[in-house]
């Protein structure tokens, strides 16, 4: 399994528009990251967890000429407002997969209403194939199972592929649901800031969240200018936690 990095930033990506940050003026490339999002090649199956507003910049930067499913983790802007971009895939592949909890496919539905309307009349739309998650669901005989979560107080998903395990904007989670994340070769996780946050784990939840899942390796996602300098911040990190970073690619 190859995972791809497209993206590791929070919501207004590094650099902000208009900010005088100075990591949003730093010239380090790994300093630069757009919205959060994930390629996995599973057995030549790629798999998009979120499809954000950077998706066909995403898609460019990747070399991705194939998607077979994509799977949501919520409905926020930063993680869905991409799905248009899947026309070429569309006119390439017929309609694309996708998955996610019945509540994001509802808000979905209301944003790109063309997409799901079978009889909207424009040739230029994508189509899609509508899969409601509610448990452990399989993608071409490959066994993917949710991890609820709570963002605040909204209902989110993070997935376990195997080994691997892909959670963002998370800010509590159930024991029961820490459980099913035993074993893993790699954890992805949400590290905002060094600040608290009242909707996402900050640097010292994601380390003490790596710390009771026990992973061989943790990468931390969806991090925002707040955090720091991307080269200074992986020095102060325990040795198998890693910043993760735009086109970061990894096997497990």
């Amino acid at each position: 399994m190859k995972v791809t990095f497209l993206g590791t930033g929070t919501s207004q990506g590094i650099p902000i528009i208009g900010s005088d940050h100075p990591v949003c003026k730093s010239n380090n490339i790994k300093d630069r990251r757009l919205r959060s999002s994930v390629l996995i090649n599973w057995d030549n199956y790629n798999f998009v967890i979120d499809c954000g507003p950077d998706f066909r910049t995403q898609m460019l930067n990747s070399n991705c000429s194939k998607i077979d499913a994509i799977i949501y983790t919520h409905e926020h802007s930063d993680h869905v407002a991409g799905l248009d971009d899947i026309r070429p895939f569309f006119f390439n592949q017929g309609k694309i997969p996708i998955y996610a909890h019945k509540r994001v496919l509802n808000e979905l539905k209301k944003r790109f209403y063309y997409i799901f309307d079978e009889n909207y009349s424009y040739p230029g739309s994508p189509k899609v194939i509508e899969n409601i998650i509610s448990s452990n669901f399989n993608i071409n005989n490959k066994e993917i199972i949710p991890i609820d979560a709570l963002h605040r107080d909204l209902q989110i998903f993070g997935y376990r592929f195997e080994k691997f395990a892909y959670l963002t904007d998370v800010k509590t989670i159930e024991d029961k649901e820490i459980n099913k994340l035993n074993n893993l070769d790699v954890l992805v996780v949400n590290a905002l800031r060094i600040e608290q946050h009242y909707s996402h784990f900050n640097l010292e939840q994601a380390l003490e969240f790596i710390k009771i899942v026990k992973p061989k390796k943790a990468y931390l996602t969806h991090i925002s200018h707040m955090l720091g300098f991307h080269d200074e911040v992986q020095k102060i990190l325990p040795e198998n936690v890693f910043l993760a970073y735009d086109g970061l690619e990894i096997t497990i």
